[in-house]
C-alpha cells in the first residue's frame, strides 16, 4: 500500500466464494498490518506466533479462539491475542478482520 495516502480497510480486499483473501498493507522490522476477508465456512486452523497480535474485526462477525477459548468479535471490537498462545479463526459468516503483529 502507497504510504501517506489514506484508504479504507475493508475495501482492501474482497470475499471470494469459498476462500480466504489476504492483503498485507504495511510491514517492517516492529511489525506488520494485514487485512483478511473470510467466506462464510473458513477458518484458520490453530497455530501460534512468538509475537503478540491485535485483531480488529473492520465488517461482520468472526469468532478468535484463543487457549481453546472462543471470543465472539463483531464490526468494531478489538482482541489481543498473547504471543506463544495457540490461537484460530473461523468464519460463521462472511467477515473481515485487520491483523496487527507486533514483533519484540
Amino acid at each position: 500500500m502507497e504510504k501517506a495516502k489514506k484508504f479504507e480497510l475493508p475495501q482492501v480486499v474482497q470475499y471470494q466464494k469459498g476462500g480466504i483473501v489476504s492483503l498485507r498493507v504495511h510491514e517492517n522490522a516492529s511489525g506488520g498490518i494485514t487485512v483478511f476477508a473470510f467466506d462464510e465456512g473458513q477458518r484458520l486452523s490453530e497455530h501460534s506466533a512468538p509475537f503478540d497480535a491485535v485483531v480488529t474485526v473492520l465488517e461482520g462477525n468472526g469468532e478468535i479462539v484463543i487457549g481453546g477459548t472462543a471470543h465472539a468479535l463483531k464490526t468494531g471490537e478489538t482482541i489481543i491475542m498473547p504471543a506463544n498462545i495457540p490461537h484460530a479463526v473461523n468464519a460463521h459468516e462472511p467477515f473481515k478482520m485487520m491483523l496487527v503483529m507486533i514483533r519484540g
